[in-house]
C-alpha cells in the first residue's frame, strides 16, 4: 500500500488528484469546527457526558465528531445514504424508475437527482428533530427566523457534504462519500484510544480486557483485508476461429469473482439504517424512548442481541443486493457466448448463466456472513467485557475497506496511464 502511494505521488497527474482529494477532506474537517448558531454548546456537552458510552457517542463516532460539536455537518452525509437506499429499492419495485435507470448516463443523472432531492427532505426532517427534539434544551433561538437559521444551517451542511463527495469522486481519488465517512471515523480514533488509556489508569477498565479487545481488532483487520482481496477464479476458454488467413482465440483465462464484490457498502447501509431507531429514541421522551433503547439499540440488555441479529440480516441482504446489481450472470453468459468463450464442462448460454449464479450465490453468502459477523462480534465483545468502545467492527470494516478500495483505484489509474503512454 505504501509503495503504491509513493509511486502514485511521483506521477504529476495523479498527484494533483491526490492533493485535490486531500484539500477537500481538509475542508470537511475545518467545517466540522464551525458551530451551528443559537445552540448552547455547554448544554450539548452535558448531554454527551450524561450519555457516555451510549447512543449519542455511537452516533457521534459515525458522524466524525460533528454531533458532539453540533457543527454545521451535524446531520452528516447519512440522510443522503438513506435516500440512496430508498431510491435503489424503489427502482426495483417501481417499473417507471426501473425504465429511467436503464436509460444509460441520462437515466443515471435523473436517479442521482431524485436521490439528492430525497436526501434534502430527510436532512430537513432530521434537522427539525435535532433542533426541537433531541437538543431542544440547548436551543437559544427566540424567534422563528433564528430557528430557521439553525435548521437551514444543518440542511446546508448535508448538501455541502454531498457536493464534496461528488467532487472527490469526479475529480479526485476514490469514492467521495465513502472517504468522508472514512475520515470522520478516523478522526475519532485518537479520542477513543485516549479515553481507553485513561480508563485503565483510573482503574475503571481491566488492562487485560483492553489487550484482548485490541488483539481481536487486529485479527479483524487482517481478516477484512483477506476478505476484500479474496476471489474465486472461474476458468474460461475461448474457441479457435479462423478469419481469413489468421487464427483467433484458443487462449485460456478466468473470471475473477470477488468474495466481497460489494465492498463496504452493505456495512455502511446497514449501519445507516440501524442508527435510525437510536435517533428516534433520542427524539422520544419517556416510555417509548426507553423501550427503543432497551430493545433496538446496542446499549440495551436485550437490544444488543436484536441489534446484532438485524445487523447480520441487513448486511447479508445488501451484500446480495449489490452483488446482483454489479454482476449480471445472464449478460455475462451472453457476452461469453458471443465471443466464443465457454467454461470447461459447462454448455454455453443458460447452463453457463445458472452455473455462474450458483457460484456467485455461494461466494456471496460466505462473504456476506463474514462481513456481518465481523461487524457484530466486536459490539458483543465490548458489551461482554464491559467496555464503552464505539470503534467496533463496523468502523474497522469501513476504514479498512475504503483504504483498500482507494489504493486499488490508484493502481488502476497508474495502469491506465502506463497503457496510454505505451499507445502514444
Amino acid at each position: 500500500m505504501l509503495s503504491t502511494l509513493r509511486n502514485a505521488w511521483r506521477v504529476p497527474e495523479i498527484r494533483k488528484k491526490m492533493l485535490f482529494t486531500f484539500l477537500l477532506l481538509l475542508v470537511y474537517r475545518l467545517g466540522s469546527s464551525i458551530p451551528v448558531p443559537y445552540m448552547d454548546k455547554q448544554v450539548i456537552a452535558e448531554l454527551f457526558n450524561a450519555s457516555k458510552g451510549g447512543i449519542l457517542d455511537f452516533l457521534d463516532m459515525m458522524g466524525g465528531g460533528n454531533f458532539s460539536n453540533f457543527s454545521i455537518f451535524a446531520t452528516n452525509i447519512y440522510p443522503y445514504i438513506t435516500a440512496s437506499i430508498v431510491i435503489q429499492l424503489l427502482t426495483i419495485a417501481i417499473p417507471a424508475l426501473e425504465e429511467i435507470a436503464k436509460e444509460g448516463e441520462e437515466g443515471s443523472k435523473k436517479i442521482a437527482r431524485y436521490t439528492r432531492y430525497l436526501g434534502i427532505v430527510l436532512a430537513l426532517i432530521q434537522a427539525i428533530g435535532f433542533t426541537f427534539g433531541m437538543f431542544s434544551s440547548a436551543l437559544t433561538a427566540t424567534g422563528i427566523l433564528q430557528q430557521m437559521i439553525v435548521i437551514l444551517s444543518l440542511v446546508a451542511g448535508t448538501c455541502f457534504l454531498v457536493w464534496l463527495g461528488d467532487m472527490i469522486t469526479e475529480k479526485g481519488i476514490g469514492n467521495g462519500i465513502s472517504l468522508l465517512i472514512f475520515i470522520g471515523i478516523i478522526s475519532r480514533l485518537p479520542k477513543d484510544m485516549i479515553f481507553s488509556i485513561k480508563s485503565v489508569q483510573a482503574g475503571n477498565l481491566n488492562p487485560v480486557k483492553l489487550i484482548i479487545f485490541v488483539v481481536f481488532m487486529i485479527v479483524t483487520i487482517a481478516f477484512v483485508v483477506a476478505l476484500q482481496e479474496g476471489e474465486r477464479r472461474v476458468p474460461v476458454q475461448y474457441a479457435k476461429r479462423v478469419v481469413g488467413r489468421k487464427m483467433y482465440g484458443g487462449q485460456n483465462t478466468h473470471i475473477p469473482i470477488k468474495v466481497s464484490m460489494s465492498g463496504v457498502m452493505p456495512v455502511i447501509f446497514a449501519s445507516s439504517l440501524l442508527a435510525f431507531p437510536a435517533t428516534i429514541a433520542m427524539f422520544s421522551k419517556g416510555g417509548m424512548g426507553q423501550w427503543i433503547t432497551k430493545y433496538l439499540t446496542p446499549q440495551g440488555s436485550v437490544g444488543i442481541w436484536v441489534y446484532s441479529v438485524l445487523n447480520i440480516l441487513l448486511i447479508m441482504f445488501f451484500t446480495y443486493f449489490y452483488t446482483a446489481i454489479q454482476f449480471n450472470t445472464v449478460e455475462y453468459s451472453k457476452n461469453l457466448q458471443q465471443n466464443g468463450g465457454f467454461i470447461p464442462g459447462i454448455r454455453p448460454g443458460r447452463p453457463t448463466s445458472e452455473y455462474l449464479t450458483r457460484t456467485v450465490n455461494r461466494i456471496t453468502f460466505v462473504g456476506g456472513l463474514a462481513l456481518a459477523l465481523l461487524a457484530s462480534l466486536p459490539i458483543i465483545l465490548s458489551k461482554v467485557l464491559g467496555m464503552n468502545v464505539n470503534f467496533g467492527g463496523t468502523a474497522v470494516i469501513i476504514v479498512v475497506g475504503v483504504a483498500l478500495e482507494t489504493v486499488r483505484q490508484l493502481e488502476a489509474q497508474m495502469l491506465m496511464r502506463h497503457y496510454k503512454g505505451f499507445l502514444n
